[in-house]
Formats: structure tokens, C-alpha cells, sequence
């Protein structure tokens, strides 16, 4: 996706997390975030927006930690939240396409890094907003939700630090039904190896439009319909999880 239409993907994603999280209330509990309350999401997901913002309007180009958590509650964390994430935007539509500082995933550019990576942070916590509220999430449009699939397998789970493994080896299809996208997750006691395309035998699949595996992946829903091996459903929601820390 074009970096300018993933910018406008964050600007909507973030308004209306913040308009669930309102709804809500900071004491609603995060069903899909077992443990948080509203406020620990948007403390957390505030946070991960300054700390994105830094790295592009200041120019880092090494690894600088988090700011931390605000004790802010209430209207004023939502305000904060709102604050945070409006200057998120305003400083990746003004950034030049060439502006260096650090990333951690391989993109085309330092601005086509974090205009992705924010995008699909906040839609996936926008997510748990929505279910906080009782309601069940708005589906992403499918070519972000193709996009953050393979941000998500190739990228995120291409690292050293991806805890998805298995002592046996086996093959893991994943089907988007409604775009016709395959990816062929190999998975072994190393991390992940991924292809797109749908490459030999598989020992299961996950299958489901792009937007509802979208959310199953990052563990934000069910797999819609698995076929073969259903303990590699069990395998990937135990191991999956992609950590702040």
C-alpha cells in the first residue's frame, strides 16, 4: 500500500479507537486484551504513538526507549490519547519521503516503515476498543487486511524472536478467500519461514475473508475455518502474541 493511504488508514483507526474507548469508559474491561482495563489500552497505545513520533520528527537513527505510561485517567488520558495520535499524523504527512531514523522491519523506506507499522497497531487496538464497547469490530478494508498479514507473517515472524516453533516440523496454509492471496507459513524450531503463494503440501489451513484472519492472526478473533492439523490453531495462539517488552 501507498504510504499516503496508510497515513489516512492511522488517522481513521486512531479517531475511532478513540471514540470506542469514550464509549466505553477508561473501567471497561478489554476482552481481547485479558487483564487491561480501557485506560491501560489507551495509556499503552498513546505511548507506542510518541514513541513513533519521536523517531521521525527528531531523526534517530538508533534504538531509543519509550517514554513510559502516563498516571493520566479519565477525560484527560483521552485527551492525551487524542493529542498523541493527531501529532502521529500531522508529523508522518509532513515528513519528506526521504527522512532517515531507526526502524526494526525491513520497508522501503524509514517513513513507509512507520506509516505501516502505526497503522496496523492502531487498527488491531481500535479493535479491542470495539470490544471493550460490547460491539463486535469493524472489519478492516481487504487489501490493508492482505497487507498487515504479511507484515505480520513475513515481518513481524520473521524475526529471531518469534516464539511460534514447533519441535516437529509442519506447514501452515493461510488463505484469504476473498482476495485469492495464500501465504505458506513453515514452521520448525527455528522461526517461521514464510512464502507468499501456495507452495507444496500443507498440513492445515487457515482460511476466512482477509479481513477476518487479519484479526484471528493477531488474536483478536476465531480462525474462521480450519482444515487439517486444528492443533496448529492451539500452536499459533500460544506462541503468537507479539510483545511490547
Amino acid at each position: 500500500m501507498e504510504t499516503a493511504e496508510l497515513i489516512r488508514v492511522l488517522d481513521r483507526e486512531g479517531r475511532s479507537l478513540a471514540e470506542a474507548a469514550d464509549a466505553a469508559g477508561p473501567d471497561a474491561k478489554v476482552p481481547t486484551c485479558p487483564g487491561w482495563q480501557v485506560r491501560d489500552l489507551l495509556r499503552h497505545t498513546g505511548m507506542v504513538h510518541r514513541w513513533a513520533t519521536a523517531f521521525v520528527a527528531e531523526g534517530h537513527t538508533s534504538y531509543r526507549p519509550d517514554g513510559g505510561l502516563p498516571a493520566l485517567d479519565g477525560a484527560e488520558l483521552s485527551a492525551w490519547f487524542r493529542a498523541g495520535h493527531g501529532r502521529l499524523v500531522e508529523v508522518l504527512t509532513a515528513a519528506p519521503s526521504d527522512v532517515r531514523c531507526w526502524t526494526f522491519l525491513p520497508a522501503p523506506s524509514p517513513l513507509a516503515f512507520w506509516a505501516r507499522r502505526q497503522a496496523h497497531e492502531t487498527t488491531v487496538h481500535r479493535a479491542d476498543a470495539e470490544s471493550a464497547r460490547g460491539g463486535r469490530p469493524g472489519p478492516p478494508d481487504a487489501d490493508f487486511a492482505v497487507d498487515g498479514i504479511e507484515e505480520l507473517l513475513l515481518n513481524l515472524h520473521g524475526r529471531a524472536r518469534s516464539r511460534v516453533r514447533t519441535d516437529v516440523p509442519r506447514v501452515l496454509r493461510v488463505r484469504a478467500s476473498d482476495t485469492g492471496t495464500t501465504w505458506t507459513v513453515r514452521l520448525s524450531e527455528r522461526p517461521p519461514e514464510v512464502e507468499r503463494g501456495e507452495v507444496g503440501a500443507a498440513d492445515g489451513e487457515f482460511a476466512g475473508t482477509a479481513a477476518e484472519l487479519y484479526f484471528a492472526l493477531w488474536n483478536r478473533r476465531p480462525v474462521p475455518h480450519v482444515s487439517g492439523d486444528a492443533s496448529l490453531v492451539a500452536l499459533w495462539r500460544e506462541n503468537s502474541a507479539v510483545t511490547w517488552s
